[in-house]
């Protein structure tokens, strides 16, 4: 079995489009470099009156179609190659969906678990000071990731604000609505990747009832699986970190949601036959829905997939060994940069209100989600059909071409 590094996937997949494309080599050079690396330290003052420095980083990728755009995120075992990697997916994904953003990911390494609601604060803030010079809302742009929150940027605004003198909402996403927020946040993934699922459905002309298998029951494995069982298609299994359920006859993501609020297990859901993770991705099904962690279907497996459909809403969840066996056993994949864009979507309709001052309604925010994820799909099917290639390098082939137009426009190639 391959090791394959999120960044490494990354740079296969880019200069595979770039060969596509005809570009050239100084263009696969440029797309696989970071412009730039912010790193340092945040001293805080733990709550045992202790000194402690956490190190903190900021990768920005690309800035050729506009604004550095990415989240933070605060995890022990925060690994720059991988951060690297989202950084650059993210430049990828915002000109996927054709919005004027580029690519930027960071974070700070700790565990948020082991802290106090006191010592994140003073973590947050310190990333903001850190960071005051490099972020803003025409230079990059922040927003939430892995264990961070609504009420984390609430405080790095508050300090950047302290620190530049002036009122900006724009600096970062995934605020309070207090604080200029958008309406229709919190479900974005998982319903954008719903638009996205609707759209290929109608593509493919096949209006029959499906029965879909999703890895991870987490805010888009849930929401994905509220709309598409409200849409009338059938939930055959879901699973968390902990174990994994497999009902024929279908699950009803609110009662099994309903199940975890109450601090039970998914087995405790009513007519489940428990499996692991690992059968749940080769489990009988039609779409299969990985919306958990990377490089969940690989050489090794990929084989026993039994889905005709993949939608990806995890990010990187096929390492390209996978995605070649997909290929050759006729499995249409959905890659993550189309399927989960929709967070990053309504990340730029929140920035777009806050640079405006102007707010729109939830039915708003996802009547234009819809619209985007849908023409975006649209765009990327009819390029892949026209040059006889996987809906992942059409998404590529067509980002890159996006990228690649900006940079040279601005002389940067």
């Amino acid at each position: 079995m391959q090791n394959n590094t999120p960044f490494e996937n990354y740079k296969v997949r880019v200069k595979h489009a770039i060969e596509l494309l005809g570009f050239s080599s100084e263009l696969a050079d440029k797309m696989t470099v970071p412009q730039n690396i912010v790193q340092g330290d945040i001293e805080v003052t733990m709550d045992d009156g202790s000194q402690k420095k956490f190190p903190a980083y900021r990768v920005q990728f690309n800035n050729a179609r506009g604004p550095y755009k990415g989240g933070i995120r605060f995890h022990p075992e925060a690994d720059i190659e991988e951060v690297k990697a989202l950084a650059a997916l993210m430049a990828i994904k915002c000109a996927v969906v054709g919005i004027p953003l580029g690519g930027g990911k960071g974070g700070v390494a700790c565990n948020p678990k082991e802290l106090s609601q006191k010592e994140i604060e003073q973590i947050s803030r310190g990333w903001a000071r850190m960071m005051a010079p490099y972020i803003g809302a025409n230079k990059d742009i922040p927003a939430p990731d892995v264990y961070t929150t609504p009420a984390i940027m609430g405080y790095m605004v508050d300090e950047f604000e302290k620190v530049t003198g002036k009122s900006e909402p724009g600096v970062i996403t995934g605020k309070p609505l207090s604080m200029g927020g958008s309406l229709g946040r919190t479900p974005a993934t998982g319903l954008g990747g719903f638009y996205v699922f609707e759209a290929l459905l109608n593509s493919l002309d096949d209006k029959s009832r499906q029965r879909v298998a999703i890895q991870g029951f987490g805010n888009v494995g849930f929401y994905a699986a509220k709309f598409i069982h409200q849409a009338g298609h059938k939930i055959v299994a879901i699973s968390d970190s902990k174990e994994a359920i497999y009902v024929a006859d279908g699950i009803d993501p609110i009662t099994a949601n309903a199940l975890k609020e109450e601090g039970k297990k998914l087995s405790e859901y009513p007519g489940a036959t428990v499996i692991t993770n690992e059968e749940l991705l080769v489990c009988d099904c039609d779409i299969l829905v990985p919306a958990a962690l990377d490089n969940q279907i690989r050489e090794d497996n990929a084989k026993d997939v039994k889905a005709k459909i993949i939608l990806e809403l995890a990010n990187g969840p096929l390492t390209p060994e996978a995605d070649e066996i997909l290929k050759n056993k006729g499995v249409l994949v959905v890659p993550d940069v189309l399927a989960n864009a929709g967070g990053v979507t309504v990340s730029y309709f929140e920035w777009v209100q806050n640079v405006g001052g102007y707010y729109w309604t939830e039915e708003e925010v996802f009547s234009k989600l819809r619209n985007i994820m849908q023409e975006s799909f649209q765009q990327t099917y009819m390029l892949a059909e026209e040059k006889g290639v996987t809906l992942r390098e059409g998404a590529f082939l067509l980002a890159v071409k996006r990228i690649a137009e900006a940079m040279k426009d601005r002389g940067r190639i």
